[in-house]
């Protein structure tokens, strides 16, 4: 009975600790409720981040894969293309987490849109 709560106590730490490596070595994986502010006003998104790299924003104009995303330490990049109006949209994005906050700039063609976020 002994040996069983050791081998019990044993794994729980081991998941525990796998678990917390894998949250600290990429703060940016995860769901992110995320707010952009443009020209035409603000627009609201969902974006969701992959710990192997991958990317999706979603909101009114449907979803977008976000291509290039690079989660290093607390800093995030990636570029997406978004459909504005009928014209294909290219951004940068660059910004960086703080716990659940995240905040950052897209660079476009018509300077620098701001955006905020909180993870889900």
């Amino acid at each position: 009975m002994t040996k069983l709560v050791r081998i019990l106590s044993a794994s729980v730490v081991l998941v525990i600790l796998a678990a917390c490596a894998a949250s600290s070595s990429a703060p940016g994986v995860g769901v992110w409720d995320v707010n952009v502010s443009t020209p035409v006003g603000d627009q609201a998104s969902v974006w969701t981040l992959a710990a192997d790299g991958t990317g999706m924003m979603g909101g009114d104009q449907g979803d977008q894969a976000l291509e290039g995303v690079m989660m290093e330490g607390n800093m995030i990049t990636f570029d997406v293309e978004i459909d504005a109006g009928g014209q294909s949209l290219a951004l940068s994005f660059s910004g960086t987490v703080d716990g659940d906050m995240l905040t950052g700039e897209f660079d476009s063609p018509f300077g620098a849109f701001a955006v905020t976020g909180t993870r889900q």
